[in-house]
């Protein structure tokens, strides 16, 4: 583990003023107002770096706020995070003195968040240095970086597997070096300015293919027109990775995966990666969906499972039957290998125990991660084995 970056007075004085806004109604919505009225108001010139709707850049903004704040005290996955949030973003174009202009406005954001007698010149000297650590750390990671901002991408292959999700293969003009478990930003032909992301659902290979499996967001700008309207021949544009689920073969222990919906796809990656090697720990998946017919990949799941005894997949659906207007049966479970279970998946997985002693990933929908979070700990589970990314 990484020392300390901040002093034990540092840290209180940050982590006492952060309880006190994270507490306030609506302060997260009302600090990103503040932040782009400040950071445009001095520098006009950088709205073109932004997309006409800020809606969806302000929802990664907070995220990424509330991760570091979070992480504040875990050094080495605070500044992996940024590092690699630095050089993502050297698709924008964003400079060095583009992250100075954007701490400024933050401070100052920030100083506007707490009443004048909370935000005293000791409290405002903390967060200088925290704000300071964050551009910095991104900032140096962007000038660092010598891969490609983003690599182009022509789509092989687009499958409808169930109506709102689909499955696209791509071929990258030159391969594009991730690890299974880690996520991509991506734009679309049918969404210029707009970036997204998704996970790989396969391994890095030498030959630059990829793999992504999208569901359609009802409200969404990009996962429609992907789901809807992509076709063969479309060039994509494709970001940095990012992210930071992996299991660690050296730990000695074993491993637990819990997926709902296309959160599949990192766990999938890193499946198949493991398929690659020797010895590998035991896996336990459990994956879900509402209905039976949204585990729309099982049968991949289960010809790993039967090829790598090491790995026991679980199914796991909300409801024990599809919607009467569904007519494609469910497949019939292989000999040997485990029924579909029902319910939450957060609820089941902890009806078996604590799992304390596994290295826990979890991954799926933001409302699902924290559900299954709040069953596994209200089960025995200590955060410190569990791992997720963050969520945008």
């Amino acid at each position: 583990m990484a020392d300390p970056i901040f002093d034990d007075r540092t840290l209180r004085r940050v982590r006492a003023t952060y309880k006190d806004m994270a507490a306030r109604p609506d302060w997260d919505s009302h600090l990103a107002q503040s932040f782009y009225a400040n950071l445009f108001a001095e520098n006009p010139q950088l709205r073109l770096l932004f997309p006409a709707n800020l809606e969806a850049q302000t929802h990664r903004m907070l995220t990424a706020i509330r991760y570091v704040l979070d992480n504040v005290e875990q050094p080495d996955r605070m500044l992996t995070f940024l590092g690699q949030l630095g050089r993502d973003h050297r698709k924008y174009g964003v400079a060095r003195e583009h992250y100075e202009a954007g701490g400024r406005a933050l401070l100052q954001s920030l100083r506007g968040s707490l009443v004048t007698l909370l935000w005293t010149p000791t409290v405002d000297a903390a967060w200088s240095e925290v704000v300071g650590t964050i551009v910095g750390t991104m900032a140096d990671a962007s000038d660092e970086e010598e891969l490609p901002a983003f690599w182009d991408a022509t789509v092989v292959a687009h499958e409808r597997r169930l109506d709102d999700l689909a499955i696209v293969r791509l071929e990258i003009d030159e391969p594009m070096p991730y690890y299974a478990g880690q996520y991509v930003s991506v734009q679309i032909p049918q969404r210029q300015g707009l970036w997204r992301y998704y996970s790989p659902a396969i391994p890095s290979n030498p030959f630059g293919q990829i793999e992504f499996h999208v569901r359609r967001v009802p409200s969404g700008w990009v996962s429609p027109a992907i789901v809807s309207e992509t076709q063969v021949g479309d060039r994509w544009r494709i970001g940095a990775p990012l992210g930071a689920l992996a299991v660690d073969l050296d730990a000695n222990r074993d491993v637990l995966m819990i997926a709902q919906g296309t959160g599949l796809a990192p766990l999938r990656a890193q499946i198949m990666d493991m398929a690659m090697r020797g010895t590998n720990p035991r896996v336990h998946l459990f994956v879900g969906g509402v209905y039976p017919r949204d585990l729309y990949d099982l049968e991949t799941l289960w010809h790993l499972a039967m090829s790598n005894p090491w790995l026991t997949v679980v199914p796991v659906a909300e409801h024990d039957e599809d919607p009467w207007w569904n007519t494609t049966p469910p497949a019939e479970v292989p000999p040997g290998l485990h029924q579909r279970l029902h319910g939450p998946i957060g609820k089941v997985v902890a009806s078996f125990g604590s799992w304390a002693d596994r290295q826990i990933q979890i991954s799926g929908s933001p409302s699902m991660v924290k559900t299954t979070l709040y069953a596994l700990r209200a089960a025995g589970t200590p955060p410190d084995v569990v791992s997720h990314d963050p969520l945008f």
